[in-house]
């Protein structure tokens, strides 16, 4: 459960909207909008199958952007989910129009990933018209609660006599009362009548349904019990959120201020560092210890190091103090990075089994927060814990961050030394294939200075051996890496 003072706060600009979500003054969550790329997810697209791969069994599918969203069959499965998948092929054809809705945004080379399996959400319910199933949200573990929530949505669908009525009830429906249930189930369902008519007089490829902007699904998706205040520093974003909240979620207008201070409200509440310190890879804690996070294609990797904390009784205590606090600041920077995917933690090594229960309990009840949907193993062999965690967007290091052009992404430069190495192994190359009466090398200062101090007596032996003077030239604008070798 939320603690009883959270806040949300949106910050707009016209270039992006930003939304941070902060427990007891500390920043839990930030989701960043960009006008120029917007998320994708929960949109729904008219598309056209443009490969079937039987192999994978799946399709490609043109939705109107610029890479072709991936179908597999098992997400085109709706109603009875038993048996086996039928084969692809039986499902779609090359050129076949289908209407689908994006579940995950394009990644890094990956188009988006797509279902036919449609829903539209609101604030307490997801609306599914393709299925007939009342699901409730595991969160919810009062079974009088589950029980008092499905009869209430039965009795509202039994009034609309509704031959069709897949929903799921949301984690946020907890408390909710018949009216509000039935505000929602009425809101979804003009949501939908809009859906089919536009699904109707589209003719081609392109979007049918686009979701909410961030600042509207802060409303729906982040306001949890224990929410006090929504602060908005845009006047116009404020409005747009009062009337939606009014039509929607009336019970949450009275939460959402409109912040006119001069100070921007990001650096207000500190939200500012916390982004410049979630996109680095280490991460201190109070103790001394800290966490090392490396995120690449496959997977993300966590390493807890003990640092400068020595602890006052034996180095088993030190382990286990360490290990406690690193798991609660792991599935806080999970949220805070929007970390998905596979993930590797390296605690420790504990040997005592009480110290690597707790460690594991203290895991995973900090990310019982987590509004993405987690799942965690035991403790392996090597003593590694295996976890995932639903992505359906970038982290927040891919939308702020792009590779390093100097070293290409892979986190190292080659030294001076060897960029040396290589230039005069160059050189000798350079000097028997061509003719000439003099070698040129251009490079970075750093490396043009070793040439000329570190390394001069093989500079002056190369010189001898090759018959010819060698002449350096700093080009500021190299980086350590690049050289040229010009025979003149």
């Amino acid at each position: 459960m939320m603690p009883m003072n959270a806040e949300i706060l949106v910050n707009f600009t016209p270039m992006e909207t930003r939304v941070a979500l902060v427990e007891n003054g500390v920043v839990q969550e930030v989701a960043v909008a960009r006008s120029q790329r917007r998320g994708l997810v929960g949109n729904i697209y008219k598309g056209k199958v443009i490969r079937v791969l039987p192999g994978m069994q799946a399709a490609f599918v043109d939705i109107g952007l610029g890479k072709a969203g991936f179908l597999h069959a098992d997400d085109m499965r709706s109603g009875d989910q038993s048996g086996p998948t039928p084969d692809v092929r039986q499902l779609l054809r090359e050129g076949q129009k289908v209407v689908v809705q994006v579940i995950k945004d394009p990644i890094g080379s990956k188009g988006a990933r797509l279902t036919s399996q449609l829903s539209v959400s609101s604030r307490y319910l997801v609306f599914m018209p393709e299925v007939d199933h009342i699901g409730i949200s595991q969160r919810i573990e009062s079974e009088d609660e589950r029980t008092r929530l499905r009869e209430a949505l039965d009795t509202i669908l039994a009034d609309q006599d509704s031959a069709r009525r897949g929903y799921i009830l949301r984690t946020a429906a907890e408390g909710a009362t018949l009216e509000d249930l039935r505000a929602d189930v009425h809101f979804l369902d003009r949501i939908w009548r809009l859906v089919q008519e536009k699904r109707q007089a589209l003719e081609d490829v392109g979007c049918i349904y686009e979701d909410l902007p961030l600042s509207l699904r802060a409303l729906r998706d982040m306001v949890r019990p224990g929410v006090e205040k929504i602060r908005v520093d845009s006047r116009e974003v404020y409005g747009q959120m009062l009337e939606f909240a009014r039509v929607v979620t009336p019970d949450l207008a009275g939460l959402i201020e409109h912040y006119p201070g001069e100070r921007p409200l990001f650096y207000l509440y500190n939200v500012e560092d916390e982004i410049n310190r979630a996109l680095q890879r280490q991460v201190d804690l109070k103790s001394g210890g800290y966490l090392v996070i490396d995120q690449t294609e496959a997977m993300t990797t966590v390493d807890v190091n003990t640092g400068g904390y020595v602890g006052h009784k034996n180095l088993e205590e030190t382990i286990f103090k360490t290990n406690l606090e690193a798991a609660a600041a792991f599935a806080r920077q999970l949220r805070l990075r929007n970390l998905g995917g596979i993930i590797i933690i390296d605690f420790i090594d504990m040997s005592d089994k009480e110290h690597q229960r707790q460690v594991m309990r203290t895991l995973e009840k900090a990310l019982e927060r987590d509004r993405a949907k987690t799942s965690i193993t035991t403790v392996s062999e090597l003593g590694l814990i295996e976890m995932t965690r639903k992505r359906t967007s970038e982290s927040l290091g891919q939308m702020l961050c792009e590779p390093c052009p100097m070293c290409e992404g892979r986190g190292r430069l080659r030294s001076a030394e060897t960029v040396c190495y290589d230039i005069m192994r160059e050189i000798l190359r350079e000097s028997r294939a061509f003719e000439c009466d003099k070698i040129l090398v251009l490079a970075s200062q750093v490396v043009i200075d070793r040439l000329l101090d570190e390394d001069s007596a093989n500079v002056a032996d190369l010189e001898t051996f090759i018959g010819r003077p060698i002449e350096f030239r700093v080009e500021t604008l190299y980086s350590q890496e690049q050289y040229d070798i010009i025979p003149v």
